[in-house]
Parts: C-alpha cells; structure tokens; sequence
C-alpha cells in the first residue's frame, strides 16, 4: 500500500507543470545575474551591460541582438529568460 501512495505521488509530482523561473531584465541586470541565463558567459555579459550604458537601455529584447555575439539563435534561447523592462 505504501509503495503505492509512493508511486501515485511521485507520478503526480513528475506530471505537474513546472514553475518558471522570474525573468531577467536586461535594463536593470549585474554581469552576474546575466551571467546565470544559459549561454551567457562573462564576455557576453559584459558586452550587455557596455550595449545598456551608451544606448540608454533596451526598448525590446529583439535589441539583444545588437549586442556582438548575440544572433537569432541565442535570442530565441534568452526569449524566456529575459525581458526589457524600464
């Protein structure tokens, strides 16, 4: 009976949806906090941030992909993980 109850909740627990993770907001983000989203590395941190000071932030996520090493496919990668806020 108890591997039973084991056993249903596990299930349970393996089919409930995952919670997602909060977004990063590339305006407001350190180097270390881009630095935790898949693909990015110190370098690409970095060249976030430098983008961020001498153009005033970003006005979408799209303008990722003005920042060297960031192409169509590390923006599709990065769409759920970030966001442009203010």
């Amino acid at each position: 009976m108890r591997i039973h109850v084991l056993a249903v909740a596990l299930v349970g627990a393996l089919a409930a949806p995952a919670v997602a993770a909060e977004s990063v907001d590339v305006n407001e983000a350190s180097v270390e906090e881009l630095m935790a989203l898949d693909g990015v590395g110190e370098v690409l941190a970095r060249r976030i941030v430098d983008y961020r000071q001498s153009h005033d932030g970003f006005a979408s996520v799209a303008e990722l992909q003005e920042v060297d090493g960031i192409g169509t496919r590390t923006l599709e990668e990065l769409k759920g993980e970030v966001e442009a806020g203010s």
